[in-house]
């Protein structure tokens, strides 16, 4: 249940004054214990009598469900998928419906979609959440997926249903006609695919969900860890129903299919908010959806959790602290640019900073930050923004990105007037940031005199910690990467075998490779008299800086990861 849902019930009831709402809901949210059992060791009430509250509240009926086992004819009503999405276990049939046990009765949409999901009238109950959580671990993993026809049917537990509630749906839209599909594609089966297909990337944490149409079938792959995996495809006449639901969910135009979209899906996962970022695009085959998994739990925004190197974290703790200047992330799509520049955020976002940021879109929202989303297509660009930003008083500035010349020179002038600026830009390597702001048109001796520093980084996928080996690299792969069996010594080099816990794939997490330019007098004096990428980068290795290259060699030496991901990625 949600914290403030729980205090505004007990103020409704007059337990709770309404001058302390925002008191107890701050506390309880810093506490991080779950609402009902914080509301009882505050002395508010005892937990039971307000679970009972709350089930009169919603006209249902409170339930202990300590030692309870449901009956595989009532299990086989709600599959383990969609039990799991919405975080309910069913109790009983009765004439008016199906009553589930919810761990947020409070959540009317959460119930209005199972019973829309179930085609089906719900009877919301009340437990304790802990006690619904374990119940749905224990009963839909033994008995589980086979009893997924989720129609009300109630197969029996050892019925020869597909053991996979995905698969399970999959058979069953897949006797749907294309006319059915096309008139129904907010039909229970559509939406239950949909919801499944949305759970399952999340569960493998992905970081990007594409729908793909081609002529002959219908793709749909997730991104893990930077590789893209694909799932079995769902039948091609149905692509069009699952688009529209998808565009449904994110409040798209669905007559619209000439045109790119972009919206956005929010909803809770696991009892984790969960935002989707969605784009569609028109092709020659239908319209193809990415949706961009948004998982705040999920992302590492603080400093420490960035496995930065000791010497690059101290450099940009001090950095990030300076009262002017400008500090670039670089590197291609998808290298954790914005997740770094967010840490930096988090640890200088205190009480006596005003932070601003400019991005498009904006991705996680930090509380005490005004972040404003960019929207070229009304005029709000980069440029304009930045430019209203110099007249709100503001101490640090993050600029998504900098993609133009008045981008670039209003950064400037920012840091010249007393503001740190934190941006990105699409760049190979560390020196290529000067030489990009030189080329868009910046004068050479401003880029000298604000720059402070400027991060290039890649991310690579790291060894599965569950399966990892040592092996003897040849002298081919060695020499792909610049080293000779006299170099390497009686250094270990490892490689993952592939097992359960990482679907095989030999990988698990993603790990940073960092390069760091930093601004000395030399580099300054280099960047004046307007000098090359190459030529900026051999002065920096003089001066000590790590390629990512060298950085890459470090994390195989350090059995991080393997030759073939730095060569990938270097």
């Amino acid at each position: 249940m949600t914290v403030s849902s729980v205090i505004d019930l007990l103020v409704s009831r007059g337990l709770i004054d309404a001058s302390q709402r925002d008191q107890y809901i701050s506390a309880i949210q810093e506490s991080g214990t779950e609402p009902t059992v914080a509301i009882e060791q505050y002395g508010v009430i005892e937990r039971e009598q307000l679970l009972t509250l709350v089930a009169h509240d919603i006209g249902g009926t409170y339930y202990n469900l300590e030692g309870h086992e449901p009956a595989p004819q009532i299990l086989a009503t709600l599959p383990a998928g969609l039990a799991k999405l919405h975080k309910g276990v069913p109790i009983q049939i009765k004439e008016e419906g199906l009553e589930v046990a919810f761990a947020d009765p409070l959540d009317p949409q959460n119930i209005e979609d199972l019973g829309f999901a179930l085609n089906q009238t719900i009877l919301p109950a009340v437990a304790p959440p802990e006690q619904i959580e374990a119940l749905i671990a224990r009963c839909y993993a033994s008995a589980g997926a086979s009893q997924v026809g989720g129609d009300g049917s109630g197969d029996e537990a050892g019925s020869s249903a597909p053991q996979d509630p995905l698969a399970a749906i999959q058979a069953e839209i897949a006797q749907m006609s294309a006319d059915e599909a096309e008139e129904e594609s907010s039909s229970a089966p559509i939406i239950r695919y949909v919801d499944l297909v949305l759970y399952q990337a999340i569960k493998e944490k992905a970081s990007d969900i594409h729908f793909e149409p081609f002529e002959d079938d219908f793709k749909i792959r997730y991104r893990v860890d930077g590789a893209l995996y694909e799932m079995a495809p769902p039948p091609q006449h149905l692509k069009q129903a699952i688009i529209s639901r998808i565009k449904v969910m994110s409040a798209l135009n669905i007559a619209e299919t000439r045109l790119p979209q972009d919206g956005r899906i929010s909803q809770e996962v696991n009892g984790k908010p969960i935002d989707l970022r969605v784009s569609t695009l028109p092709t020659a085959y239908g319209e193809s959806v990415v949706l961009r998994v948004l998982d705040r739990s999920n992302a590492n925004l603080d400093l420490e959790m960035l496995n930065l190197p000791p010497f690059i974290y101290e450099y940009i703790e001090d950095t990030i602290v300076k009262p002017n200047g400008i500090f670039i992330c670089t590197g291609p799509t998808g290298a954790g640019k914005t997740t770094t520049l967010y840490a930096c955020l988090r640890k200088v976002n205190t009480i006596d900073s005003k932070l601003l940021t400019a991005e498009d879109p904006v991705e996680y929202e930090i509380d005490g930050i005004m972040q404003v989303p960019v929207q070229e297509a009304i005029g709000l660009t980069f440029g304009k923004v930045l430019r209203a930003f110099l007249r709100q008083d503001p101490d640090r500035i993050l600029v998504g990105e900098m993609r133009d010349l008045e981008t670039a020179q209003i950064a400037i002038q920012a840091s010249l007037t007393g503001h740190l600026v934190l941006s990105t830009l699409h760049t190979n390597d560390a020196p290529g940031a000067v030489t990009r702001l030189v080329d868009m048109g910046c004068e050479p001796f401003l880029v000298a005199a604000t720059l402070e520093g400027v991060l290039g980084q890649r991310l690579l996928r790291r060894i599965c910690p569950d399966c990892r080996i040592a092996y003897p690299p040849s002298e081919a792969v060695l020499a792909n990467i610049g080293l000779s069996p006299s170099d390497i010594g009686g250094k270990e080099f490892f490689t993952g075998q592939g097992c359960d816990t990482c679907n095989d794939t030999g990988y698990k997490g993603r790990q940073g490779l960092f390069e760091l330019l930093d601004m000395t007098d030399p580099i300054r004096e280099l960047i004046s008299k307007r000098a090359a990428t190459v030529v900026l980068k051999q002065k920096a290795r003089e001066l000590g800086m790590k390629t990512l290259r060298e950085d890459g060699l470090r994390n195989i030496y350090e059995g991080i990861t393997t030759i073939e991901e730095v060569l990938k990625y270097t």
